[in-house]
């Protein structure tokens, strides 16, 4: 019998699952959501994710530049990107020169 992707996660996420789900475990479902762009702006989850950090990196550090590797280590704490992919996103955005 097959489960949907969706009804898995909530099954996880209110723990009433027949395997014990981790966290570890549900985190690793990958959200098809993560991919499709938003209707209001175009932007995806994980574009959002890494506006939002560096804005807030940009606030700490006195409306400075940011370094990519400073920026990776805090992205990396919501999702894993590779340090090539962050840099290509970023250049996509316009958040680099």
């Amino acid at each position: 019998m097959t489960v949907s992707l969706r009804k898995q996660r909530a099954r996880l996420r209110a723990g009433t699952s027949s395997a014990s789900g981790t966290d570890a475990e549900r985190d690793a479902l990958p959200d098809v959501r993560d991919g499709l762009p938003d209707i209001r702006d175009g932007l995806t989850r994980k574009e959002r994710v890494v506006l939002y950090v560096l804005h807030e990196a940009q606030k700490e550090r006195g409306e400075r530049h940011v370094p990519t590797a400073m920026l990776w280590g805090r992205v990396c704490e919501h999702f894993y990107i590779s340090p090539e992919e962050l840099s290509e996103m970023l250049a996509r955005l316009g958040a680099r020169k």
